[in-house]
């Protein structure tokens, strides 16, 4: 347990140490340099897969009447720069057919450049469903974290990470589908279940219909077929016990077999004596 909380403190403190890094190099050179733009490699690290064109788009035109205002940081390597953050702003500087761009170089190693990508865009939540998993997923086989220490380390509810990582559960077309915002994650969690093939066909179905989550979950309690009826408890082992007792109060012997209860009269008297009883 010592180990995983050790580790979890050290996830915690690799935002404030890049933040650190990137305070002690602004007053070198004036701390914001101009570097050329063909320079810069992608994170290699980057969790995130999936950029929404048309915000792209919006930020491209941004740059080319204001020009960038937030510089990108990035690590130098042998063949230039390795991107750390400022995905975004890399890639609308592209758009906009910018030759050199803003940025703040500082000296961090691969581990935790890689562990910032991730945590970063964990906590800004600039991740789709699927990419956000898939985030969740790497910290845990990386540190060995629980759930509920990956919740303390990312800030998050440990029901939202385990609901989160399910998603991982779903087949190819549906990865696809909800990483490009065609379902939404509640979409997700209820076909998560199913197999490929009824996943596909209820993916086809949402996209076409435009079936709302609760229309979804109508479906799928159809494709999974009625509940099995609760077990009736079995009445063929009748309980003798209290009669016994009671009849051996009266002086009655009584025995069983199965369902049948013998009793026993050792007189005529004692026949009639029962007899009254039940009258």
């Amino acid at each position: 347990m010592a180990k995983a909380s050790a580790l979890g403190r050290g996830l915690g403190a690799l935002l404030s140490e890049i933040e650190e890094a990137y305070e002690n190099e602004l007053p070198k050179k004036g701390g914001v340099e101009e570097l050329p733009i063909v320079k810069i490699r992608p994170n290699p690290y980057q969790p995130r897969k999936h950029f929404d064109a048309e915000s792209l788009s919006e930020l491209s035109e941004s740059i080319k009447t204001h020009g960038l205002l937030q510089p990108i940081v990035v690590k130098e390597d042998l063949d230039g720069y390795v991107l750390i953050a400022g995905e975004r702003r890399l890639r609308a500087s592209k758009l906009a057919k910018t030759k050199t761009i803003k940025a703040i170089v500082v000296s961090v190693s691969d581990e935790q450049m890689r562990q910032h990508a991730l945590i970063e865009n964990i906590q800004r939540d600039e991740l789709n469903p699927i990419d956000l998993a898939q985030a969740y997923q790497e910290l845990i086989e990386i540190h060995e974290l629980t759930h509920d220490q990956l919740s303390q380390t990312v800030h998050k509810s440990r029901a939202q990470i385990t609901n989160t990582l399910r998603l991982l559960q779903l087949g190819e077309k549906g990865r696809k589908a909800l990483a490009e915002g065609k379902i939404t994650a509640g979409h997700a969690k209820v076909i998560v279940g199913l197999e490929p093939a009824e996943q596909a066909m209820m993916i086809d179905s949402i996209i076409g219909q435009k079936l709302s989550v609760r229309d979804v979950e109508t479906m799928v309690k159809k494709i999974k077929g009625p509940s099995a009826p609760a077990a009736v408890p079995s009445t063929s082992a009748l309980d003798f016990s209290a009669l016994k007792k009671r009849l051996g109060e009266f002086g009655y012997k009584c025995g069983t077999k199965g369902d049948k209860l013998t009793i026993e009269f050792e007189n005529n008297a004692q026949i009639e004596s029962f007899l009254d009883l039940l009258s």
